[in-house]
């Protein structure tokens, strides 16, 4: 009561009312340090950060003929995937890529939960490599804990220094190794050994390598908490069959301690002993116990520790595990678990995933080797040539989507003695086109004067590649004036 007092008589002097409230808005928390842990889960979650870091260092790296395998040149406006060549005038296909993996995200969020998060995520697997980092240079979570609590001596500032070289070491070859999928990585290479990087890729390595090292190494779960969106619209991907990293709470409560024989008394406590070792592995900070929370990731590191746990009481494991709300509450085998798989929700979205990725393929191998585009001269709508001949400029638009040289015929029909003029076909009467080139080629078209009334004819023209033997038909008019 006097403390009350006290604190009222000081907000008064302060000139703040009795009814005034003080509101953070945001909760402050302590630093999280995860415990290190083994186990199946754990194992699976290294397997993909080695999986997906190869990939995404090591495809810079892979060559496909005489190019980068996978490259997205901005500057000349092409996308190389292999022995695939995309255009801007391609976008559909980078609109049905998003639409793909927002669907198969929906799809695995609505079976097994965040597995995307757990396993995959790059902000998951940029902490967990980070934190091993950490570990290996500072040591385990009690000897973490020490150091930072602890004075600042010569110890301690030499293994902060050294971890924060190595972050930023490995950060920024994360920001060159992005920017290598935007520019030959082994020209960037050498720009950077000469020191003539320029000032896009400069900028570009140095803020995806600062994101790397402020994300991974101190906003780490803050990211997962507040920024990320996905954690905030998972509820409504998941219902009660869906798969996540669930408590058994009928068989885990009420919690006790082990006997010194290091057993279990099941008579008056359930098999939770509450060591709050879940709580220290979890890299959220949050505890799996308390049910199914926006903050989990689905990594599994509880269910890996628990189930050591477990064995060393005695008890059998899956106290915490990979189960659905539904099974959990109704004591199901895995078996009926499974079966709740194939749901409607499920099959609309497995059904849709086939038909837009089946479609897309079936596009991307239908795809034709070059385009055409028809451009009118809009300063000549029409004029008389030589020989009482009506004529129209128009300027084709020819662009080879192969690696290769092509060579392409030009024709035009729709008109009753059309005549096709072009000055740069060759003795062949074609028109050569280097690789992944774009040429611009002007044609004119003629007919009689006097043969057709005034006003706009349709003409087609046809352009047909020798080497492919594909032929694309483009549309336009004749104009013809009064």
């Amino acid at each position: 009561m006097l403390e009350k007092k006290e604190r009222a008589s000081s907000n008064t002097k302060a000139g703040v009312s009795d009814d005034a409230a003080v509101i953070n808005l945001y909760a402050a928390s302590d630093k999280i340090y995860p415990r290190s842990t083994s186990g199946f889960f754990t194992q699976w979650r290294w397997v993909m950060i080695w999986m997906t870091q190869l990939f995404f260092y090591g495809m810079p790296w892979l060559e496909w003929g005489q190019r980068q395998a996978l490259l997205f040149d901005l500057e000349a406006r092409r996308f190389y995937i292999f022995n695939l060549v995309l255009y801007p005038q391609d976008l559909i296909y980078l609109t049905a890529i998003l639409i793909i993996s927002a669907l198969s995200l929906f799809l695995f969020t609505t079976v097994a939960g965040r597995l995307w998060c757990g396993y995959t995520c790059p902000q998951t697997v940029y902490t967990e490599i980070f934190l091993w980092i950490e570990t290996k240079v500072e040591g385990d979570r009690a000897a973490r804990m020490k150091l930072d609590d602890g004075e600042l001596s010569v110890k301690k500032f030499a293994s902060k220094v050294t971890k924060h070289l190595i972050w930023v070491a490995f950060a920024l070859w994360t920001g060159f190794s992005f920017v290598g999928y935007f520019t030959p990585i082994r020209e960037l290479g050498i720009s950077v050994t000469n020191l003539s990087l320029g000032p896009w890729e400069t900028f570009w390595v140095l803020f995806y390598g600062f994101a790397t090292y402020g994300n991974a190494g101190f906003m780490r779960e803050q990211v997962c908490k507040y920024m990320c969106p996905y954690a905030r619209f998972q509820s409504a991907m998941f219902d009660d069959d869906t798969l996540i990293v669930t408590y058994d709470e009928q068989r885990g409560e009420p919690r006790g301690k082990v006997s010194r024989k290091g057993d279990l008394n099941t008579t008056s406590q359930g098999a939770c002993i509450d060591c709050s070792l879940c709580v220290q592995v979890c890299p959220t900070g949050i505890d799996i116990r308390k049910g199914l929370q926006y903050e989990c990731i689905g990594c599994g590191a509880c269910a890996d520790i628990c189930d050591t746990v477990m064995d060393k009481v005695h008890s059998p494991r899956g106290l915490i595990r990979y189960s659905t709300q539904n099974a959990v509450r109704n004591g199901w085998s895995r078996n009926e678990m499974l079966r709740r798989i194939a749901r409607p929700r499920v099959m609309i979205y497995t059904g849709l995933l086939m038909i837009l990725t089946i479609a897309t393929i079936t596009s991307l191998i239908l795809r034709p080797t070059f385009k055409v585009n028809v451009i009118r001269d809009r300063g000549v709508m029409a004029r008389l040539a030589e020989g009482g001949m009506l004529e129209n400029v128009y300027r084709l638009q020819i662009m080879n989507a192969t690696e290769t040289r092509q060579h392409y015929q030009i024709s035009a029909n729709g008109l009753d003695k059309l005549v096709l003029q072009s000055d740069v076909n060759d003795a062949q009467g074609t028109v050569a086109v280097n690789p992944a080139q774009l040429r611009s080629i002007p044609v004119r078209l003629q007919i009689p004067d006097g043969t057709k009334p005034s006003g706009s004819h349709p003409v087609k023209f046809s352009v047909k590649s020798i080497e492919q033997n594909e032929t694309l038909v483009e549309k336009s008019v004749f104009l013809v004036p009064r």
